[in-house]
């Protein structure tokens, strides 16, 4: 974590760390590594390098209560979802489903989307297909990578949110390989 002014930048770097507030634990990012976030792609499984600000969180209610943050929240619902369908002109927006194009579902079985803190990426505007859908959510028991997300456990995202403000955000790093510790 780096402070500029009174912002928080988190930080994840492509070995698997992240940085909440100076404490170091770990992360999952894309089952194809990290990439610039000028050459990511939808569907191509990178998580976009870059800073991105945490613009909301959602949370599914019936799993979790309500999370304790600064940040804006909003429960989901069965019928929310998002679009990841390029050329689509709700491309990387939330939608309501079922939708006429292809979208993800927010209210998932598997518990990875119970919490989910919104990422920056490519929202300002959305550009097709420069990637959608780049969350900071949970990690899956078996750590799977994401799809091009940054995944976390329950307890670090929960420490997370408590320490997060508007105007904070998540830096995507390369490592230095000077760094990398072999595990």
């Amino acid at each position: 974590m780096q402070g500029l002014g009174a912002t928080m930048i988190f930080t994840a770097t492509s070995d698997g760390r992240l940085d909440i507030a100076g404490r170091q634990t770990d992360c999952v990012l894309g089952r194809s590594g990290v990439r610039p976030a000028a050459d990511k792609r939808e569907g191509d499984g990178a998580s976009p390098l870059g800073l991105w600000p945490l613009r909301r969180v959602l949370y599914r209610p019936d799993r979790e209560p309500r999370p304790a943050t600064r940040l804006p929240v909003a429960a989901v619902s069965p019928e929310d979802g998002w679009c990841d369908a390029p050329g689509d002109p709700a491309y990387n927006q939330p939608v309501r489903l079922p939708y006429s194009a292809s979208a993800e579902q927010l209210w998932r079985e598997d518990r990875v989307y119970d919490l989910i803190i919104i990422l920056g990426h490519n929202d300002d505007p959305p550009v097709s297909p420069m990637g959608s859908a780049i969350f900071l959510h949970l990690i899956q028991p078996d750590g799977a990578p994401t799809a091009g997300c940054v995944a976390v456990s329950r307890e670090d995202m929960l420490d997370l949110l408590a320490r997060a403000r508007p105007g904070d955000a998540l830096a995507i790093l390369q490592a230095d390989p000077r760094e990398i510790q072999f595990r």
